[in-house]
């Protein structure tokens, strides 16, 4: 099984679909409840809600995860009925699995249902449509998103990074092009795949007035949340926190804290780092035009990576907030 004891805790969605097709009097069998076992649509309700709950134990690498909702939709048409299971959990993994196997549970049930009348019941297209939450953010297969029989919209939703945003990376060698930078694109796509509409970058050596000026450009050119990477260690070449002290108005002690338990739970290594967090306020002659919020990172793509997801979610609120919004 893939070790997830690292990543944190968030709020996953996973809905997926699925149809039985039916001969016309099964169907009208199964939508009027009239059918020798039964009411079959109460049935498989049942068997899917059953089925989540129950995945691990019948896909073999699949993690155990909390099940906090089910919701099953079931719409019964001329020649078949229309599956839908979306599944909420909090947790460090998805719940892709959980909603498959509800909808495939939900028609094997149908199908036993209604076997004695129709030999000739046909599964097909089972898939997810829609998941939310952790590292890989939100995803939708497109098409109508409605929740089957229940008259709305399903609620897969997840972080939209609406505003420009951009990363430093702090580091001698990758600034010399004496090392390849795997971390700047990792902070590129994650951003980007998160909805960002722009994404600036700069790459400077780890010194306090290069980090300094080059944060202070991507704030100039609009970027309303600004990541860097590397120079958070006690080296004496790591000097990241000094130049960020120096801009920041408004610390954000809170996110430094969470990041760190977070590294704490990988390494020990973690509790060492000097992350600083907090808030460039607008004004002045060098100063942005809109509040900014800067954050620095360890130059690590593994502790970059895990930082992102638990940070990510957070950056619509952040930015809303400094802009003055109202506590929702």
């Amino acid at each position: 099984m893939v070790d997830v004891s690292a990543k944190p805790n968030s709020v996953r969605h996973a809905c997926a679909r699925g149809r039985v097709r039916l001969s016309e009097p099964a169907a009208r069998l199964l939508r009027t409840g009239s059918l020798p076992k039964g009411d079959g649509l109460a049935v498989a309700r049942v068997a899917a809600i059953t089925a989540v709950k129950r995945t691990p134990d019948i896909i073999p690498l699949c993690h155990p995860i909390n099940i906090d909702q089910v919701e099953v939709g079931l719409e019964v048409g001329a020649d078949g009925v229309d599956i839908e299971v979306t599944v909420t959990s909090v947790g460090r993994t998805g719940a892709e699995m959980e909603a498959l196997t509800g909808v495939t549970a939900a028609a094997l049930t149908i199908i036993d249902m209604v076997k004695a009348v129709d030999r000739g019941c046909v599964i097909e297209d089972v898939r997810v449509v829609a998941k939310s939450g952790g590292r890989s953010g939100s995803w939708n297969a497109g098409g109508d998103t409605g929740r089957a029989g229940a008259g709305g919209e399903t609620p897969v939703t997840g972080t939209t990074v609406a505003h420009p945003c951009g990363y430093v990376i702090v580091s001698d060698r990758r600034h010399a092009r004496l090392a390849e930078d795997e971390t700047g694109p990792l902070i590129a796509r994650t951003l980007s795949g998160a909805g960002c509409p722009r994404v600036e970058s700069a790459v400077v050596p780890d010194d306090v007035a290069a980090i300094g000026e080059a944060v202070l450009r991507l704030a100039r050119a609009g970027c309303r949340v600004i990541v860097t990477s590397g120079g958070t260690g006690i080296g004496p070449r790591d000097v990241t926190p000094e130049a960020l002290s120096g801009l920041i108005d408004q610390p954000m002690p809170g996110l430094t804290e969470a990041l760190r338990a977070l590294g704490g739970r990988s390494t020990a290594a973690a509790w060492m780092s000097r992350q600083v967090a907090g808030i460039i306020k607008a004004g002045g002659a060098a100063g942005p035009a809109e509040p900014v919020l800067v954050v620095a990172l360890p130059g690590s793509a593994a502790a970059v990576r895990d930082s992102l997801e638990l940070l990510v979610p957070l950056f619509p609120h952040i930015v809303d907030q400094m802009s003055g919004g109202d506590h929702k």
